[in-house]
């Protein structure tokens, strides 16, 4: 379905309030969330574990000279269309060893979960894949849009987020979900990418995701567009 680009705002109903969704650096849609982020009541990981770089604030996939960002929140519809058009070309840059992909996984709409916090417990799902699996990270997180639910909605359960991963041949996650502290992380770099500042980028700060960087630059085409993306990566 076309949109207008830059233009786009998107209302969105949450626990009563209205959260306006506003067309940002992607260019065509984006998913933004007015609502408090919680401050993490259990503590926030440190160090490296397997794919996570908790203190960066990032998952890494790859070690290609090329550095590709990508600020998400896996309930966003846009940042669902974004790696269904887009996730095989930088899955493809990741193995012939062209890009580093680092993944920010963010929790703007878990107001839009009725209650269940559905980002957060998502993103927390795909950094336990992260840490004990780190080659099936872009395969779960495709996995996680594959089967997106609806804003609005309970979201997956968690046997489900776990069930997918061991389909995936990945460890049981379901204890490393329960402790809440991936949630926290998820929580602790979301208030980062809103308050700023994003290192060596031309943005100060994330109002909304899909966000894509390359080497610090932020693309503005269609999320929709393979050709127009892969052409933006090829030339940053």
């Amino acid at each position: 379905m076309a949109r207008r680009r830059n233009t786009l705002i998107r209302a969105l109903t949450t626990a009563g309030a209205l959260v306006l969704a506003a067309a940002i650096s992607i260019g065509v849609g984006a998913c933004s969330s007015a609502a408090t982020i919680p401050t993490p009541t259990v503590s926030v990981p440190t160090g490296t574990s397997g794919a996570v770089h908790f203190d960066d604030g990032f998952i890494q996939v790859g070690s290609g000279a090329k550095t590709v960002d990508v600020y998400f929140d896996p309930m966003c519809p846009y940042c669902q269309e974004f790696d269904l058009t887009n996730g095989a070309t930088l899955a493809g840059a990741v193995a012939d060893g062209t890009a580093t992909v680092r993944l920010h996984p963010l929790m703007f709409l878990d107001p839009s979960s009725s209650g269940t916090q559905y980002s957060s417990r998502a993103s927390a799902a795909l950094t336990c894949v992260a840490e004990s699996t780190p080659d099936a990270t872009l395969d779960y997180l495709t996995a996680l849009y594959k089967n997106q639910p609806k804003e609005g909605s309970d979201g997956l359960p968690d046997k489900k987020l776990v069930s997918m991963a061991t389909a995936l041949g990945v460890p049981d996650i379901s204890s490393c979900l329960a402790t809440g502290a991936n949630q926290a992380w998820a929580q602790s770099i979301t208030q980062h990418a809103l308050a700023g500042p994003i290192k060596n980028a031309d943005i100060t700060q994330i109002k909304g995701t899909p966000t894509v960087l390359v080497n610090g630059i932020s693309y503005g085409g269609s999320i929709t567009d393979e050709k127009a993306f892969a052409k933006f990566l090829d030339s940053h």
